[in-house]
């Protein structure tokens, strides 16, 4: 008998969602216990993929545990899952971040019910994205976590929350206006929307190439939006600042990756003469992100706004990795997205604590906080050294591996010049971590945080997570490198780069 493992990942969820929403008389406690075994067996599912998944080379860039029924047959359209080496990296973070993020939401008091149904049809949308090998159903997942995103950022976050979700909404729009235009010109000139056979096809025989240049961009500008990358990027301060912190988690975490995701995907793997052509110009920007987001961080005064900009400099590697159409440097802009998720995601996750326990989030009227939350400061400081790319954590071997690999791919003239230039964001990231801490956590205590509670045992217990993830990939990268790279190895045979 046949499993659907994928289906079971977003599916229970889905059941999660819909029991908390429409199930009489749950206490909140309840909800709470329930939305945690709901993302709970994904997590245990998506391990057991992970287990069973054939490294072997014979099925490197193939998909396993597919599952494929006919859905609208009119257009060709198909509920079509599946994983390969690049996606179920990506599935494991999802359902990782997931079940941690209903440990970090465990203190939400107000409209719970409302509050855990979004995460998990939030969790279930995202998880789609990563696993959905039809366009069409991709497309379905990429616009539907705008919903529950919106909602929890307009009712649960802070400051101008409104204003924010609204702009992430039109952002999200604006990107997947473009993604449904790449997606139409596809089908129109191929009649199919399965990705694994487009990515099989040679597309050259049946466009034009100003068309094919034309789709490139189009999906380009959608996944961009979403990754972010410069000019596109003001979403994202905005969004982070004010959502929930258990919403910043997922943000950083998963959501953000899924721009990543689909660059390789589809702008390298569908349409590789594009890729080369504009490459040049995609790691200007690469460069751009690194150093302006990297710079700008340094001027924030607010500890979650500071950390989304860091979230901006650390995707240029991702775009230089990419981009540098190389085996290795798209190796490592993998591990780079899986990396920061981790990284960053206990950084958002740690800063909720500081803030809701402080009742402070202004670094200037911070200090002194090593007195009062020695623990938090313990568990912020090894997040930050992740950040900085510190050896032994995941965040080294993963930024390595993206200096390493664009630098000598060889595929895009002037690569190293490039590479060269994003490494200054190692520099950025010392500095503004390491003055962070000093401003947060050391100097003279201030009286009014006499008293200040430290990190409890929940909050305890999702950090000692994070961070064990942070160092096994750091100590033992091959426990994820050689699955990433059975996925990248057919994508980088294309450019014939190391």
């Amino acid at each position: 008998m046949h499993i659907p493992l994928l289906t079971l990942t977003i599916a229970i969820p889905i059941a999660g969602m819909l029991l908390i929403a429409f199930w009489p008389r749950l206490s909140p406690r309840t909800i709470k216990w329930v939305s945690l075994v709901a993302t709970a067996i994904p997590l245990l599912v998506s391990l057991f993929v992970f287990a069973g998944f054939d490294r072997s080379d014979s099925m490197s860039g193939v998909m396993q545990f597919t599952e494929k029924l006919s859905w609208i047959p009119l257009i060709n359209a198909n509920y079509s899952l599946g994983v390969d080496g690049l996606s179920l990296p990506f599935l494991l973070l999802t359902t990782f971040i997931g079940f941690l993020v209903i440990l970090i939401s465990w203190k939400i008091d107000l409209r719970v019910r409302e509050y855990f149904a979004w995460v998990l049809l939030l969790q279930a949308a995202i998880t789609g994205v990563f696993i959905a090998t039809d366009f069409l159903l991709f497309f379905i997942f990429w616009e539907l976590e705008l919903i529950p995103m919106y909602f929890l950022i307009a009712i649960w976050g802070a400051g101008r929350r409104e204003y924010s979700a609204l702009k992430y909404v039109l952002y999200t729009l604006l990107g997947g206006a473009f993604i449904l235009a790449g997606i139409l010109i596809l089908y129109f000139a191929t009649g199919s929307l399965d990705m694994v056979n487009l990515i099989n096809t040679d597309l050259t025989g049946v466009m034009k190439s100003g068309m094919l240049a034309l789709t490139f961009v189009f999906f380009f500008l959608g996944f961009a939006i979403k990754l972010p990358v410069f000019p596109f990027h003001t979403w994202l301060p905005d969004a982070h600042t004010d959502a929930p912190t258990a919403v910043s988690v997922i943000l950083a975490g998963t959501l953000l990756k899924m721009g990543g995701y689909a660059m390789i995907r589809i702008n390298a793997a569908m349409f590789p003469d594009e890729a080369l052509k504009f490459a040049p110009v995609i790691l200007v920007l690469a460069v751009i992100n690194v150093i302006y987001g990297g710079a700008i961080t340094l001027k924030q005064t607010d500890i979650k706004r500071l950390i989304a900009y860091s979230s901006i400099s650390h995707m240029g590697f991702v775009l230089l990795g990419i981009f540098a159409l190389g085996q290795i440097s798209m190796v490592g802009a993998s591990l780079q997205m899986v990396s920061h998720g981790i990284i960053t995601g206990l950084l958002f996750a740690i800063v909720g604590v500081v803030m809701h326990n402080s009742h402070e989030r202004s670094i200037p009227k911070l200090g002194g906080l090593a007195n009062q939350m020695p623990r938090t400061a313990v568990i912020f400081i090894l997040g930050g050294l992740g950040a900085m790319a510190v050896p032994a954590t995941s965040g080294f071997i993963a930024e390595v591996t993206v200096f390493l690999g664009s630098f000598s791919s060889g595929v895009v003239g002037g690569i190293q010049v490039f590479t060269l230039l994003c490494l200054l964001g190692i520099l950025l990231a010392a500095a503004y971590i390491l003055w962070t801490v000093q401003r947060v956590f050391f100097g003279l205590p201030h009286p009014k945080f006499e008293g200040v509670h430290d990190a409890d045992r929940v909050e305890q217990t999702f950090s000692i997570i994070f961070i064990a993830a942070m160092f096994v990939i750091g100590l033992y990268p091959r426990v994820i490198t050689d699955i990433i790279d059975s996925g990248i190895r057919p994508i980088a045979a294309v450019f014939g780069g190391s």
